[in-house]
């Protein structure tokens, strides 16, 4: 089946060479990307997303194309273009890159920019939990410096990139990556969220972490669950070995329980219980007319 890529808010196949060797992501890493979770062409979290790369873009002085904002041509009226050409009418993985124009060295000649936006189909609707829990290593060849970066979601990703090589090589799934100070930080794509008792905790975000959209909806709904939440506080390292449950999120996959660590093994009470209540919260509305379909038969 073809697929479709939407460049600029033209359709193209995916095939298509769309970026030119001066591209400045390709270049510099000179870009912001958001990966996204779809059910029925409606992306979930979309204003947290979008919030996210408007935020992202000003930090970077990328100027905000008005049509961003449009009705009838904004980001989210062409992703859903894009949904509908590529027939992803379920569960899908959306991202959205945007990175300044072509032109300049290191100092760019402009601060316009463009987007593409691609679409693959995921093999659920829902969020679901993982059946094996997630066996984790440590990555301590690169610490990840804390700065007013460190937060965003760039194409910079070189540190992720070796984390991930080294991890698969080793035979793990993940991989716990820490801060310059030696403090906790997050996984090759995920936050970190640690259960002791009735208390998560999770690494602030001033110890570097991505702003992650997940992250935010576990802290959000884990009060609603009766979880006392810590995340202005550093994670030690040690915290990983005393803490009874370990799982981490993020927007596409959702929540990924950790099942083993060093000699340490997790529960994964939490992160049944929050997987069920996110679903609930996104999806109870559209399971209605199949249950009672259902009951009707």
């Amino acid at each position: 089946m073809e697929t479709y890529i939407n460049f600029n808010g033209i359709i193209y196949r995916s095939e298509n060479q769309m970026l030119s060797i001066q591209n400045r992501a390709f270049r510099y890493g000179d870009a912001l990307f958001e990966t996204m979770h779809a059910n029925g062409t409606e992306i979930q979290f979309f204003e947290t997303h979008i919030k996210r790369l408007l935020t992202s873009m000003r930090a970077l002085k990328m100027n905000i194309p008005p049509k961003f904002f449009s009705a009838k041509a904004g980001l989210d009226y062409e992703i859903t273009r894009l949904l509908n050409r590529n027939k992803h009418y379920q569960g899908a993985r959306v991202r959205v890159t945007v990175f300044r124009n072509d032109g300049g060295f290191y100092t760019p000649e402009t601060q316009d920019v463009s987007f593409v936006i691609e679409s693959e189909a995921l093999k659920t609707d829902e969020y679901t939990l993982n059946t094996a829990g997630y066996k984790m290593t440590d990555f301590m060849n690169i610490q990840k410096p804390v700065n007013m970066l460190s937060n965003l979601k760039s194409a910079n990703a070189l540190l992720y990139t070796l984390a991930g090589i080294q991890t698969k090589d080793s035979g793990f799934d993940d991989c716990f990556i820490y801060n310059d100070k030696g403090f906790l930080c997050e996984t090759i794509s995920s936050n970190i969220f640690l259960v002791k008792k009735n208390v998560m905790m999770t690494p602030p975000l001033q110890d570097g972490c991505i702003d992650g959209v997940m992250r935010r909806q576990i802290l959000r709904i884990a009060p609603k669950l009766g979880y006392d939440l810590v995340f202005e506080q550093s994670v030690k390292p040690s915290y990983l070995l005393s803490a009874e449950e370990v799982f981490i999120t993020n927007a596409v996959t959702g929540i990924r329980w950790i099942g083993a660590y060093k000699e340490r093994r997790y529960f994964n009470q939490a992160a049944r219980a929050l997987t069920e209540a996110i679903n609930n919260e996104l999806f109870a509305i559209k399971r209605k007319p199949q249950l009672l379909s259902m009951q009707a038969v």
